[in-house]
């Protein structure tokens, strides 16, 4: 069985750390900390570019040379309101010092450019629908492909109502043949409202050589390699997750899965 799902190794400090070399793939990396009010972490960013994602609480930020003050607004993720980000380019530094008790999400892929470290959000990130009836959800986009500052990451932040479908009608991006498909490995950071909740994500390829269906808790990442990934949230239990995706293309094109195609014409 592929080790998709992680679970945070601890509820303080860095809980979750995926790098290429452990979820066996060569572009996304993620990592996840959580402080407590004066407490701080500091990274170099070497080869990768990084996007900083405040996904609650409040913290100061030096990065690049620059002091940027402090960053975040919302104290529950499901507040809904813009993130506060920091895009930190590769061969530069960066240290937070929460003010708050904070959640930072610590988003990676290959840099090459140079490009200047600058915020991100929470001016131009409006929450935006996606789908109808029970595939409606509401989107952050953090940086996608029309934000011409990064190399290689493309970061968004999903809301699913309780009862509704995500990332669906299933789809994959797992080929390099652009335009009409793309690769780029993925990450899904789970959050669920109550968080004593669950949501159910599966990945699986058309052939069923990878077929998993993994219950997600609060905190969790799961790893999409490649294959369709949707993912649903119960009655009851709204689901947040913070996508980050990088290939060797930074494009976003994707194919359907053959048994849900008459679903993306039909709602197009």
């Amino acid at each position: 069985m592929p080790d998709l799902l992680k679970r945070p190794f601890g509820t303080h400090g860095k809980v979750h750390q995926i790098t290429p070399e452990s979820a066996g793939w060569r572009y996304v990396g993620f990592d996840l900390h959580r402080l407590r009010a004066g407490e701080n972490v500091s990274d170099v960013t070497g080869q990768q570019e990084v996007i900083l994602v405040m996904v609650e609480g409040k913290a100061t930020f030096t990065a690049a040379g620059q002091d940027w003050g402090e960053l975040g607004d919302r104290m529950s993720v499901f507040e809904k309101t813009p993130p506060h980000c920091l895009y930190v380019p590769n061969d530069n530094d960066w240290t937070a010092t929460a003010t708050t008790e904070c959640t930072i999400a610590v988003c990676k892929a290959p840099g090459k450019s140079g490009h200047q470290a600058r915020r991100i959000g929470p001016d131009g990130i409006t929450l935006t629908q996606r789908g109808v009836g029970a595939n409606t959800r509401h989107i952050n986009n953090i940086a996608m492909e029309n934000e011409a500052y990064c190399d290689s990451l493309l970061v968004t932040e999903v809301f699913t109502p309780a009862g509704n479908w995500s990332s669906y009608p299933s789809h994959r991006h797992d080929e390099d043949d652009y335009p009409n498909i793309t690769y780029l490995e993925e990450t899904y950071y789970h959050r669920l409202n109550p968080a004593d909740g669950f949501g159910i994500q599966r990945v699986y390829t058309d052939d069923r050589s990878l077929d998993e269906t993994m219950a997600v808790h609060d905190g969790d990442v799961v790893c999409v390699p490649r294959g369709h990934h949707p993912c649903g949230a119960p009655h009851g239990f709204e689901m947040y997750y913070l996508n980050v995706m990088a290939g060797p293309l930074r494009k976003w094109r994707f194919v359907a899965a053959p048994e849900v195609e008459w679903i993306m014409k039909r709602d197009a």
